[in-house]
């Protein structure tokens, strides 16, 4: 059993925000690596219970999330992509994808740290689907026949990794206490708006990983079927909006391809307005 492990650093339990947690200068960035790197740890422990076999762990976060000389032995560490972004080398030999760390995308209520690649997306849609950074990859691995099998990070990013992907095991590590209808903010307004939150202890956060990573993989291995994505027909369109950014102003975009959403995320943004 082949697995693609997405990692990224804002759905941790114990990372509290953007600028002293999430960012290569923050001061607590090592801990926050550490506190990934061992969720990621607790999801290899449960996917090596319930029969994986090789596990290629792919660092998601900015300036990178993974202490590599803390990373669980039975895992590879992948950081970069190939010649195309989209599907950061993910194939058809892959048996799952599984996702930790995970936030909510853009506008999300009652979200911690949420955004889409950053905090100047207020949405991001293809064939009228709203998908954050979650999204983007599963619908890659649906493309390519690969079930998206478990999902970690913040609650209110279970509920949106459930309802795109019908079967998925999630489990939730921390909660935002706040609703959004944000849009009309500026990208740094937003980034400061979205930090409150309740976070599991991290101790308990792993124990849950590791129980829901293993529930994850024997289903696949019993249930395979038990995993799917949403109807989305071709041709696919994709439609984003940005707020506005210092003496950027806020634009929309659109863009089509007439076969492939992998081709689709590839493609730069056309500015509509």
């Amino acid at each position: 059993m082949k697995i693609l492990m997405q990692t990224d650093m804002e759905g941790v339990a114990g990372v509290i925000d953007f600028e002293n947690w999430a960012r290569a200068d923050g001061r607590y960035y090592d801990k926050a690596k550490r506190l990934l790197t061992e969720e990621v740890n607790a999801a290899v422990e449960g996917l090596v219970a319930g029969g994986a076999t090789q596990i290629n762990v792919l660092d998601g976060h900015g300036a990178g999330g993974i202490d590599p000389e803390l990373l669980h032995e039975r895992a590879d560490l992948q950081r970069g992509h190939a010649d195309k972004v989209w599907p950061w080398t993910m194939d058809s030999t892959y048996d799952a994808l599984v996702f930790v760390g995970q936030h909510a995308k853009a506008g999300t209520d009652y979200s911690h740290m949420s955004h889409t690649q950053s905090t100047r997306y207020v949405d991001l849609s293809v064939n009228g689907v709203s998908i954050g950074e979650y999204g983007q990859l599963a619908l890659c691995a649906m493309e390519l026949g690969v079930p998206t099998i478990f999902a970690t990070g913040e609650e209110a990013f279970a509920r949106e990794a459930e309802a795109l992907t019908p079967g998925v095991i999630t489990v939730s590590v921390k909660r935002g206490l706040k609703k959004d209808g944000l849009d009309h903010l500026s990208q740094p307004e937003y980034a400061r708006a979205k930090l409150s939150a309740c976070h599991a202890s991290p101790k308990r956060a792993r124990k849950m990983i590791r129980e829901g990573a293993e529930k994850a993989a024997r289903r696949l291995a019993s249930f395979p079927k038990s995993f799917s994505y949403p109807e989305l027909s071709p041709p696919y369109v994709r439609t984003a909006r940005f707020r506005a950014k210092g003496d950027e102003p806020a634009y929309e975009a659109r863009d089509e391809h007439p076969t492939s959403i992998i081709a689709l995320l590839n493609m730069p943004f056309t500015k509509t307005g």
